[in-house]
């Protein structure tokens, strides 16, 4: 698979015409900016042709890089979306697996359950679904959710899944052990990210909330000395 097309799956987007879509906007947002510039300088800025030359330079070149880094965005979002989501996923997929259904059957389990919760999880392992459902095997489907996912939860479940199909070892205990470490590890993020948020707060209250309460506290200080030295 292409880097683009690499780059595609794992924001999401799946469509046949993604790649054309993707070129000619990059062409058009490189073309039309600078237009747009060159005609708002004729009719409404008139400004120096060389400064309008550089800026129009500039806006090419961002424009060229905006659908890059659009789709850049759409996938640190669904990698967000995957990962906060996915110790559910495994839980269901664990719980399917124990109560006696084979795993492709719980893989589609899983896709089914998940559309309403997580789409972007659901949507992945549909895939995977329909890969092992076309014949694919399910080792080479798994490595290909963890290279469409590109995160290194999903790619250690499918390393966890081609290891016990390789010696033959029991799925359910194995799964069962990795979601706990799931859980585990969702609930540390969430206080790393809650150990940050003192952190984060102090610019704000530096800028925003300490300079009213001075001005609350000081002002009608500063009132009454301005009122006595001019009764003076």
């Amino acid at each position: 698979i292409s880097h683009n097309r690499m780059l595609f799956l794992q924001a999401g987007y799946r469509g046949a015409n993604t790649l054309l879509i993707f070129q000619g906007a990059k062409l058009l947002l490189a073309a039309g900016l600078p237009l747009a510039l060159l005609l708002a300088n004729t009719f409404i800025l008139h400004k120096p042709i060389n400064m309008v030359a550089l800026f129009a330079f500039l806006l090419a070149v961002i424009g060229y890089g905006l659908p890059l880094r659009w789709v850049k965005m759409a996938i640190n979002r669904r990698k967000t979306r995957i990962t906060q989501g996915f110790p559910d996923a495994l839980d269901l997929l664990t719980v399917c697996v124990e109560a006696g259904m084979g795993l492709d059957s719980a893989i589609n389990r899983v896709a089914i359950e998940m559309a309403d919760t997580n789409k972007s999880i659901s949507d992945e392992f549909k895939m995977l679904g329909m890969e092992i459902r076309a014949g694919r095997t399910r080792r080479d489907a798994l490595k290909n959710l963890a290279a469409r996912t590109d995160l290194e939860d999903v790619n250690s479940l499918a390393t966890l899944i081609i290891q016990t199909d390789k010696f033959g070892t029991s799925i359910g205990p194995a799964l069962r052990i990795h979601a706990d470490a799931m859980r585990t590890k969702r609930f540390q993020r969430a206080e790393e990210i809650a150990s940050k948020i003192p952190t984060k707060l102090i610019f704000p209250l530096l800028l925003f909330i300490f300079p009213c309460l001075f001005i609350v506290m000081v002002a009608p200080a500063v009132i009454q000395a301005i009122r006595a030295w001019k009764g003076m």
